[in-house]
């Protein structure tokens, strides 16, 4: 074909596309990738189209419940307590979830001074409130979401009774949880369902999922989200009139209302905000004990965030001003995708610890192929197997991914008073 032909071909080309409605031809983009990514589920997750969480080695299964691989095997060789899950023919043990939680709350029935080391429960009778964590950021990119849920995972594993809520309308938390919203979840489905203004309101208690991890549950997130942030000025401009109950809750207080019904049966709570400093992410921020700042070392990121926190700070001043509480335990930064070798990337990570000190968690989340590549199956790395990748790439990322969140989770435990 010459060169004429193959420019007119083209241009024939664009011009059919053209004549579609761009509506339409987005539509039918949608539905597309909707199609191929339910047809992606199936292939990964056979055969019941749904996530499962792997079981655990002896020695993983000891790391999470706080005793020695030895004393574990000695537990399970002279069947005191609940056992493992299988045993191979060559003796080897792998403990699902349920069966690591089900020792820990048989060695704290034995009870002694080690019994609120293995259920760690707060103790509400103790003054242990429930500790509400949001993970924001207004620019995409800085591992928000990984994070988010990835802390949410590893609360889980370590004993707690966790409530993950998804407030993007993105729903890449419910995503990563095996969740595809358009064919999954129903209308009301999210945590709007719980915080609208009409009629169709519904307790939260309605909308929550279990998961394929035990003792976290997830309320998931869809696109009726972005509804709260275009019904609540029309909420707010009908109540200056006089036209709505006065006593009913303003946008910042819905959130945290909704969760306060469902607290009895979480310690943590977990919120991945939007990307953007709307409705949502400011109602979010009433409802937390404690904030996690995601910023990418990176100064146009450093930049970004400085905007993000004096906008912040003028609207959570008005929402206080209009009777709202701020009940902040910790706001921490948290230093995400790190490159250590990265020469520039130091000196940001420096430049942040000179201004804001020890409000920036010493441990950085560093930037790993493992989470990247765990990531491309809707997977995180609490789900994977170490024999997936090469051992030095995942034991560094599991490193990282350890230390941060057990850093948050000891501010957690000073929050409650606990040593």
């Amino acid at each position: 074909m010459h060169e004429k032909e193959v420019l007119t071909a083209a241009a024939t080309s664009v011009a059919q596309a053209s004549s579609v409605p761009a509506d339409i031809q987005i539509a039918e983009d949608a539905a597309l990738l909707s199609s191929q990514l339910s047809g992606m589920r199936q292939w990964l997750f056979p055969p019941n189209n749904q996530k499962s969480l792997r079981t655990f080695s002896s020695g993983e299964a000891a790391r999470l419940i706080g005793v020695s691989d030895g004393y574990l095997r000695q537990l399970s060789l002279s069947g005191d307590g609940p056992q493992p899950s299988t045993v191979s023919q060559t003796g080897r043990r792998s403990y699902s979830l349920e069966d690591v939680n089900a020792l820990r709350a048989h060695l704290a029935a034995q009870g002694g001074p080690k019994a609120r080391q293995y259920v760690r429960h707060r103790n509400p009778d103790a003054g242990e409130q429930l500790q509400v964590l949001a993970v924001t950021n207004f620019k995409g990119g800085s591992g928000k979401t990984t994070t988010a849920t990835h802390l949410a995972q590893h609360m889980a594993l370590q004993g707690y009774r966790v409530l993950a809520v998804d407030l993007d309308p993105q729903a890449s938390m419910s995503a990563l949880f095996g969740y595809q919203p358009e064919l999954d979840l129903n209308p009301n489905a999210s945590i709007y369902g719980a915080i609208r203004y009409d009629a169709e309101r519904v307790p939260l208690a309605d909308i929550i999922l279990k998961t394929y991890f035990p003792g976290l549950d997830l309320v998931p997130g869809n696109l009726e989200l972005q509804e709260f942030e275009h019904a609540t000025p029309s909420y707010l401009s009908m109540r200056d009139a006089g036209k709505e109950n006065p006593v009913e809750e303003l946008f910042f207080a819905r959130v945290q209302a909704a969760i306060a019904t469902v607290a009895d049966d979480y310690d943590i709570v977990v919120l991945d905000c939007p990307p953007q400093l709307g409705f949502l992410t400011l109602s979010a921020l009433c409802a937390a004990t404690a904030v996690i700042v995601t910023v990418h070392p990176q100064m146009l990121d450093v930049a970004s965030m400085s905007q993000y926190l004096f906008m912040t700070s003028d609207l959570l001043s008005v929402v206080r001003e209009a009777g709202g509480e701020l009940n902040f335990q910790f706001l921490r930064y948290l230093i995400t995708r790190y490159e250590p070798n990265d020469g520039p990337q130091t000196q940001i990570s420096a430049f942040l610890r000179a201004q804001v000190g020890g409000r920036v968690l010493t441990a950085p989340m560093v930037k790993s192929t493992a989470i990247s590549d765990a990531g491309l199956t809707k997977q995180t790395l609490y789900e994977v197997g170490r024999e997936s990748f090469s051992r030095g790439t995942y034991d560094r990322a599991m490193e990282s991914l350890a230390a941060v969140n057990s850093e948050i989770e000891s501010l957690i435990k000073q929050a409650w008073g606990r040593a």
